[in-house]
């Protein structure tokens, strides 16, 4: 699902017995203040694809299905819809509407679809539309926008004709990259669109009412929203936009903010100030990403191999992040995802590298023969305290172990993903969060077409394996595909796993109903109000 920090990004962090004033919280208005880690790069949703951008997209947008606080599909702006092996249709509300009072239809959808997948879009989430028939031809340029199978029979009713059988479309439907768009507006915005507030439409719960670029940006209730009456808060402050988790911590107790996530550090600080600290599992998975690039040193597989046996992720979760909740990375596919009849991992145990310095050794120095040499390495991390602490862990393995030199190049949240795509890093701390309840969330990620596979891996094997498990609705063909893809990725050295994301917050007593969920908004203030 999107990309990630390589540090706990945009997460909610909650202390109940907190002694602040009423500044963060007001009941009598129904409002928040709370502060984002980075300013939301990209809130077009056709291009959109790192999660605090998903994230504000989430509360002011919606798609055809949406999430229950249990983290359930329900009905969005369909009010139902039929799906089967060939494609679905759905059904849209008579009272769904956009932000200035005019209907959402059909066209809407079809239109933001059409957009996502037309060439010179560049949207490197494309590639979630291709079970819709012809949507990967067309993305390719091979064929023309109009003859997506995504039909608006009438302004309330959606036909989608199938690809291939997809047994998780529903789910992707509530994803921002099926966001509607409505193109009389869009058209009216041009390069513009997205880029402010008012260069903005919307159909969910939310509206952005303020946005002053890398300082603040309001969030107030829709009126225009077809469920309205059940958003509770009236508007969403976010009064402070900071990478720091000391900086928000500071904030939250002098009663600015009302949440805010927790390192190692300020975990401690919070436990001497007797906070209610809370955790949560994110469903996100971190890792280093080698550029397999042609002419990076990092494409020679015996290099990779040495790093992959000097790497203790034990170290890295108790003595670098030494918070509570984080797992050891292991794999990029996270445990709680479910396979045949259990947990995918325990169906499919994830191989591991054994730590050995010595035969780590043997592979560098295989790298180096067939590289003539290694030059000092770059490894591209975001701005944040915590991105640069686990930099510098991994710079002083490296160079203890194996006595290779690496640079680190801290980079704001948007322009770390803008040297992603250019490719512009040898190594980069990058994660991925869950887009939709199932295996393929991760699993096509390193698939040669996915452009959020930011390193260019390229293997027809692993591709050939990720379409038999998008291309069957037979449970054990799909995992035994995604067993198979797991063995792949750990002997090719694709990413060195490093963890799965546990987050522990403070959260303001007096704020409720705010849900946490691995799949969707997280958090979730929909659902929430402020109590006296």
């Amino acid at each position: 699902m999107k990309y990630y920090l390589a540090a706990a990004l945009f997460t909610l962090i909650s202390a109940a017995q907190a002694q602040v004033d009423a500044t963060s919280v007001d009941y009598d208005s129904q409002t928040i203040t709370i502060a984002l880690s980075q300013e939301p790069p990209q809130l077009n949703s056709m291009k959109a694809t790192d999660a605090v951008s998903i994230q504000i997209l989430s509360h002011v947008m919606e798609g055809l299905t949406r999430y229950d606080r249990r983290g359930k599909i329900i009905p969005g702006v369909a009010e139902r819809w039929q799906v089967d092996e060939k494609g679905a249709t759905f059904w849209l509300r008579e009272n769904a509407f956009w932000s200035d009072g005019q209907p959402v239809t059909a066209q809407d959808f079809v239109f933001a679809w059409r957009n996502v997948l037309k060439p010179e879009t560049a949207s490197e989430y494309a590639f979630i539309l291709y079970s819709i028939e012809n949507a990967e031809a067309i993305n390719k340029g091979e064929m023309s926008i109009d003859q997506l199978a995504a039909t608006a029979i009438d302004d309330k009713t959606l036909k989608i004709n199938f690809e291939r059988p997809n047994p998780y479309f529903t789910k992707l439907t509530a994803f921002s990259t099926f966001f509607p768009v409505r193109e009389d507006f869009w058209k009216s915005r041009g390069e513009k669109y997205a880029a402010n507030a008012p260069d903005m439409i919307y159909n969910g719960p939310f509206k952005l009412s303020e946005w002053v670029h890398s300082a603040s940006l309001r969030m107030v209730k829709n009126e225009n929203y077809w469920d309205h009456e059940r958003i509770k808060l009236n508007a969403i402050n976010v009064d402070y936009i900071t990478a720091d988790t000391r900086a928000r911590l500071n904030l939250f107790i002098d009663g600015k903010i009302v949440y805010t996530s927790l390192d190692g550090d300020t975990y401690k600080d919070a436990l001497t100030q007797r906070f209610r600290i809370r955790r949560f599992n994110t469903g996100a998975v971190f890792f280093l990403e080698y550029n397999h690039r042609p002419g990076r040193a990092t494409q020679n597989l015996n290099l990779r191999r040495a790093i992959q046996h000097v790497y203790d992720p034990d170290e890295l979760v108790n003595r670098v992040l030494a918070i509570p909740g984080n797992l050891r990375g292991e794999s990029l596919f996270p445990v709680w995802l479910m396979g045949v009849n259990d947990k995918f991992r325990r169906e499919y145990p994830a191989p591991l590298a054994v730590y050995d310095v010595e035969k780590a050794k043997e592979f560098l120095e295989k790298a180096r023969q067939e590289l003539g040499g290694i030059s000092p390495m770059v490894l591209l991390v975001g701005d944040s305290p915590a991105a640069i602490k686990q930099a510098e862990y991994i710079q002083g393995v490296l160079k203890s172990k194996l006595n290779l030199d690496l640079k680190i190049d801290t980079q704001t949240f948007k322009q770390r993903l803008a040297k992603m795509t250019a490719g512009n890093f040898d190594i980069v701390a990058a994660g991925w969060g869950p887009d939709f309840d199932d295996i393929m969330t991760f699993g096509d990620l390193f698939a040669s077409w996915n452009l959020n596979n930011r390193g260019r891996y390229i293997n027809p094997e692993y591709d050939e394996l990720v379409r038999i498990a998008m291309n069957n609705t037979n449970p054990k063909t799909r995992m035994d595909a995604m067993g198979r893809a797991q063995q792949i990725l750990h002997h090719d050295a694709v990413v060195l796993p490093q963890y799965e994301q546990g987050v522990i917050y403070l959260l303001h007593p007096k704020v409720k109903g705010v849900v946490r969920r691995v799949v969707g908004a997280d958090p979730d203030f929909t659902y929430a109000n402020v109590t006296q």
